[in-house]
């Protein structure tokens, strides 16, 4: 709607240049004509020109209500949307933990964790990863701190990937988390070594090229292997959705979890139905089945 409005204004601007050409015209052609044909002329260019310009002004105003009644329903459905979610998930996860794997080098939604929490569960540890497949000599260093001799990059980033993993599900691995945060691989926050019931691995891109999938996919599978739930998730306007890669490992997904039924999918997923839930052409449908949830 923006958008016609804007048209039409390089509408308006098309039409005073008429009226110049107009002008124009009128003073070549007074020496041609009669003033009074010329007048009467001008009189019905300027009659159709003022009527264009009258449809076009109530047609803006028109898009421009209905513009401002669109953003009032929008804020009463994100009102509707913010107030409701927590009954709908009120006990979902209650007493569960979960760890949360930010892979996409620009933060998750804050809604993620108080969601989880609203439902009766936990995020006790959140790791970022940052972007580090092309700085060879960063894992070559970290490889010789830690005292380890492999140098093929890909068996670098599967050890590394199994000894992150390791860390969060296990918390034995304080000195080498230590040394990725000082090589600035990764950062992290809260308790590590709690069992969890799940691990949310937040993906997509933002950045202007495809990022390297390995250390997601090699959680992935170190996670599998202990039969712990993966759910990955991104936001929906992201410039590269790897959705599609993380299905291939058989693990649910979301595809909106920045919009509220991506968080209420969010929650039933991590609760027992798992599936491919979102709103782009990878998901399965929008949501779980709802129907026999909402009084449980």
């Amino acid at each position: 709607m923006i958008k016609m409005i804007i048209d039409y204004k390089y509408h308006i601007a098309s039409l005073v240049a008429v009226f110049l050409a107009l002008g124009i015209g009128i003073l070549i052609g007074s020496t041609m004509l009669s003033n009074d044909a010329v007048i009467e002329y001008q009189k019905q260019v300027t009659d159709r020109l003022e009527n264009q310009l009258q449809s076009m002004r109530e047609t803006n105003e028109s898009i421009q209500a209905r513009a401002s009644a669109l953003e009032v329903d929008s804020g009463i459905h994100k009102q509707f949307e913010k107030e409701i979610l927590p009954v709908l998930v009120a006990g979902r996860l209650e007493n569960k933990h979960f760890a949360l794997m930010e892979l996409n080098n620009f933060g998750f939604p804050p809604e993620i964790t108080r969601i989880i929490n609203d439902a009766g569960g936990q995020v006790t540890s959140v790791t970022s990863v940052n972007n580090f497949y092309d700085q060879s000599n960063t894992l070559n260093n970290v490889y010789t701190v830690m005292g380890w001799e492999e140098t093929d990059p890909e068996k670098q980033i599967r050890n590394l990937a199994a000894e992150v993993a390791a860390g969060i599900n296990d918390g034995d691995k304080e000195a080498f988390f230590e040394t990725l945060i000082e090589h600035d691989i990764l950062k992290k926050s809260g308790n590590y070594g709690i069992p969890v019931d799940g691990l949310i691995i937040v993906g997509g891109g933002y950045g202007d090229n495809k990022r390297n999938m390995q250390f997601d996919l090699d959680t992935i599978d170190y996670f599998n292997d202990l039969n712990i739930p993966v759910l990955c998730v991104e936001e929906t306007d992201v410039n590269f959705s790897y959705v599609k890669e993380y299905q291939r490992k058989h693990v649910s997904t979301i595809d909106n979890i920045d919009t509220a039924p991506g968080q209420l999918a969010m929650v039933l997923a991590l609760s027992g139905q798992p599936g491919n839930y979102g709103v782009k052409s990878t998901a399965q449908m929008l949501l779980p089945d709802v129907s026999g949830n909402i009084n449980n």
